[in-house]
């Protein structure tokens, strides 16, 4: 008698992961990151997360009103109001991002040992945080406010929310130098603090690119805090309003800081991981 032979069964082999697969994993190892250090630094009680939206909302509403009560006026043609909204949103993002950047990859060593975490999903999910955050907060003043006629209509809402992420990724690529650097030497942490305060007149918050001379205009245009402070404003203000802003120049000082910002990042991860 003869047994037929049935059909031979092959066990595919393992698919190796995509890049689709590898984008996905990624972004919910950031979602997860996010919701940690969202409970870690506010807590469940209490206002809890609302403070991402409610901490910077609180120290703009407090800007203006002191401008307000104290009778202090901008002129050409800008409001304090719409003046100070739009300059402490943008920089409260740019202080948020770098200070909080100090020693993160310490911070977050634990999370390390997870195999699909690594430190640039880190950054991103507290950039992404700040940067939600803060834009929220914003438009929680602005409804209102424009609704009551203290701030006009957002002229052009792409130019402001170009300005507003060309910021938050200015911002991203900074933090990623101080984490790295932050971690290879002590000294860095003790300059960070006066550094954001040297800053401050290169950012742009207290005029506007046009209400300075020639020569000084051109100086400060150097700073890229000072293009996206401008453009954020161009989207905000009336077209009345002279704006001065390069998005070539700034993209270029993204990407550029960005690339050096990266390998800072890998080369302090391996000192860290290894103590």
């Amino acid at each position: 008698m003869t047994l037929a032979r049935g059909p031979s069964v092959r066990h595919a082999a393992p698919r190796a992961p995509g890049v689709v697969d590898a984008l996905f994993t990624n972004l919910r190892v950031i979602g997860a990151i996010m919701m940690r250090d969202g409970v870690m630094r506010y807590g469940h009680e209490d206002l809890g997360f609302f403070w991402v939206m409610g901490e910077p909302l609180v120290l703009t509403l407090g800007i203006m009103v002191m401008w307000t009560v104290t009778g202090s006026t901008h002129g050409h043609g800008v409001g304090v109001i719409p003046f100070a909204l739009s300059g402490y949103t943008v920089l409260t993002l740019w202080r948020h991002m770098t200070a909080r950047s100090v020693r993160v990859i310490r911070q977050n060593a634990g999370l390390l040992f997870h195999h699909n975490v690594k430190v640039l999903d880190v950054l991103m999910a507290r950039a992404v945080i700040e940067t939600v955050g803060i834009l929220t907060a914003f438009f929680i003043a602005y409804i209102p406010l424009s609704l009551m006629g203290f701030i006009p209509p957002v002229r052009d809402s792409f130019i402001l929310l170009t300005g507003y992420f060309l910021q938050a990724w200015f911002s991203f690529a900074v933090s990623l130098i101080i984490a790295g650097l932050s971690e290879m030497t002590e000294v860095l942490e003790q300059f960070v603090p006066p550094f954001l305060y040297l800053t401050l007149p290169f950012s742009g918050i207290f005029y506007m690119a046009s209400w300075l001379p020639q020569e000084y205009r051109h100086v400060v245009l150097w700073s890229p805090l000072v293009n996206t402070m401008e453009m954020f404003r161009c989207g905000l203000f009336p077209l009345s309003v002279e704006t001065n802003f390069s998005v070539p120049y700034t993209v270029v000082w993204c990407i550029v800081l960005t690339a050096i910002g990266i390998p800072i990042v890998e080369v302090a991860q391996r000192r860290v991981t290894l103590q």
